[in-house]
């Protein structure tokens, strides 16, 4: 379709017309829409071919113009000579000329179907690749995983032998003895790994030399694998990865499920600390009742005795307000009578009493008086006596 609006342009600008005059803007934007589609394709076809001359020699091009002539085997660069040659040359003679520079449908299925299977190389070769990486990542992935298990370990050893089980009571430091034998017991082990490793590969370097051995002895014989075993061989290796690859599904759905139930269990435990803790809670609450509701009984059981006595008392009072009698007038008359004379007699007497307190202070003011005087006579004698 390019190739005859290219014809038809170049016929008319010789013939000296325009035929872009009678076309509309419409028709004009829509004419460019699709000259730049073809020059998209075009230059996607070019970009192709460009790569499959480069990676194949002009043998294997399958009869397409050589390569020295690289302004006419690209469809850009062919396009650019038909313009050149249509504004020079006779409309015939381009049209041949440019029929003869392009490629035949059967060459550019051919160079796509050739693009498709290095893409393809590419891609599983990058896909390879790709897997290498990841299980070198997940191999040092593991390989940290397990170093830091084993930190993790030996750090609680250390912490529960050395932190704890080494520490002096008395003084609350570390005895250096028990320190020292632990980490020569580390050593120890440490050697005797190591030496079991060089065992190990010792023995793997024997069995390595045995197989060598032994495969340079079937070559030697002629029992050389062909390539039906080989196939075989890859076909059950295949089979083999789609197992391998199915037991890391299901370890990474186990690995799923125990993450799944360790969370579970992390939030049970959490639960359950919670409700520990309550428990406790709830035994001191309720230790704490059942001692009130001991007191509360001890005072009720004293409580219930005063009342008893209480009642007792209430009972003969009763018993004494319902034996009382009434006394009659006179005798009550005759009993005030009697109890204002008593009180009568007891001011006297408490008069009396007075008045005896009065002399006795008296008499004790002289008696104290003749006991000083006695003492300066005694002294002013015994001055005297002296002198």
């Amino acid at each position: 379709m390019a190739d005859s609006e290219t014809l038809s342009l170049n016929t008319s600008n010789d013939e000296g017309e325009d035929p872009l005059q009678d076309f509309t803007d419409e028709q004009l934007f829509h004419h460019v829409e699709e000259t730049e589609r073809e020059n998209m394709v075009l230059a996607t076809e070019t970009q192709m071919f460009e790569k499959y001359l480069k990676k194949n020699e002009p043998k294997d091009t399958m009869g397409l113009p050589p390569p020295g002539t690289s302004g006419g085997l690209t469809p850009s660069g062919s396009q650019d000579g038909r313009l050149a040659v249509n504004r020079k040359r006779s409309k015939s003679r381009s049209s041949n000329l440019s029929q003869s520079l392009r490629l035949t449908t059967e060459q550019k299925c051919d160079i796509a179907q050739k693009e498709i299977d290095d893409l393809r190389e590419e891609f599983d070769q990058l896909k390879e690749n790709c897997e290498k990486v990841l299980d070198t990542y997940k191999a040092i992935m593991e390989e940290a995983d397990l170093r830091l298990a084993e930190i993790k370990k030996e750090s609680y050893e250390f912490e529960r032998d050395i932190v704890k089980g080494a520490m002096n009571p008395r003084t609350g430091k570390v005895i250096s003895e028990k320190v020292s034998r632990y980490f020569e017991d580390k050593n120890r082990a440490r050697d005797t790994l190591i030496e079991k490793l060089r065992l190990k590969n010792s023995t793997l370097k024997v069995q390595k030399k045995k197989l060598d051995l032994q495969l340079k002895q079937k070559e030697e014989m002629g029992e050389v694998l062909h390539k039906v075993d080989f196939d075989q061989l890859e076909i059950e290796n295949k089979q083999y990865l789609e197992k391998i690859d199915e037991r890391n599904q299901d370890l990474l759905k186990l690995k799923l499920m125990a993450t799944k139930t360790l969370q579970v269990l992390n939030s049970y435990k959490k639960k359950l600390q919670t409700l520990t803790m309550e428990s406790e809670r709830l035994k001191s609450e309720i230790s704490s009742r059942n001692e009130l509701l001991s007191r509360i009984d001890s005072e009720t059981d004293v409580v219930e005795e005063d009342r008893a006595k209480a009642e007792k008392i209430n009972r003969k009072l009763r018993q004494q307000l319902a034996d009382f009698k009434v006394p009659d007038v006179m005798e009550y008359v005759t009993e005030k009578a009697d109890l204002y004379e008593l009180q009568k007699k007891v001011k006297s007497w408490e008069r009396k009493v007075e008045i005896a307190e009065m002399a006795l202070k008296t008499h004790r003011k002289t008696w104290q008086q003749l006991q000083m005087g006695s003492q300066l006579e005694n002294q002013w004698r015994m001055m005297e006596a002296a002198m």
